[in-house]
């Protein structure tokens, strides 16, 4: 079962924040078709926010095709985002846990990993700030 993790400071809306940390987990297999999410109220109690972020969290996985309300018994997982190159076990994976393990004995952080890593996604696959010369506040 996924556990959601808040981050208040983050500029992102909480809603937004289930959305993505859900289709994380089902990209890196962690969720699979039929697995069921916590129930709203077990999302308050581990996370202290509002039963109805949760619901609109849901929804938009809902809205999306992801998940599935069953009611009475929760919202399960209707497909899965994961890709064999993604496994836990694969070879890509292998070597970017070695490419992060040299970034840390290079002296990077967390965030100064986070932050090679956006920029060099947004110059390969475009549309992000700094492929756009701009930002992440469009300045």
């Amino acid at each position: 079962m996924v556990e959601y993790r808040i981050d208040r400071r983050s500029g992102v809306a909480t809603y937004l924040q289930i959305v993505q940390q859900t289709k994380q987990a089902l990209r890196l297999g962690l969720l699979q078709p039929g697995d069921k999410l916590p129930t709203a109220k077990e999302v308050v109690a581990a996370t202290a926010i509002n039963p109805n972020t949760v619901l609109k969290a849901y929804r938009e996985l809902e809205r999306e095709g992801l998940v599935e309300p069953k009611p009475g018994l929760g919202t399960f997982v209707r497909r899965s985002l994961a890709r064999p190159e993604a496994a836990a076990d694969s070879p890509l994976r292998a070597e970017l846990a070695a490419w992060t393990d040299r970034a840390r004995a290079a002296g990077l952080d967390r965030e100064d990993v986070a932050a090679l890593i956006a920029a060099v996604l947004d110059e390969r696959f475009g549309g992000g700030p700094a492929a756009a010369g701009t930002d992440r506040y469009g300045e």
